[in-house]
């Protein structure tokens, strides 16, 4: 067995808090660009999630970066990792 200190490879996610309503929730709303491999142009997609917050720290307009954690509940399987830039 691995030591304590083993950790797996965790997805991670930067995007905008658009949402803090909930109590320690936010959706966060990730926007990827990609190349269309045929068109050769751009195209913007983009989805949001839900993500724990247990100190309801994070508010709308702030960058966030999110990373995977185990299911909290039916909705949320992401958490606050940090918060990179506070909404002017």
């Amino acid at each position: 067995m691995e030591t304590s200190e083993h950790k797996a490879n965790k997805q991670t996610f930067t995007g905008v808090v658009k949402s803090d309503k909930m109590d320690k929730t936010i959706v966060v709303e990730i926007t990827m660009r990609k190349l269309h491999p045929l068109y050769k142009k751009y195209v913007t997609k983009s989805k949001r999630i839900k993500a724990h917050d247990e100190n309801n720290e994070a508010h709308v307009g702030d960058t966030v970066r999110v990373i995977e954690a185990r299911p909290i509940s039916k909705d949320k399987c992401w958490r606050l990792a940090e918060i990179l830039e506070k909404a002017k």
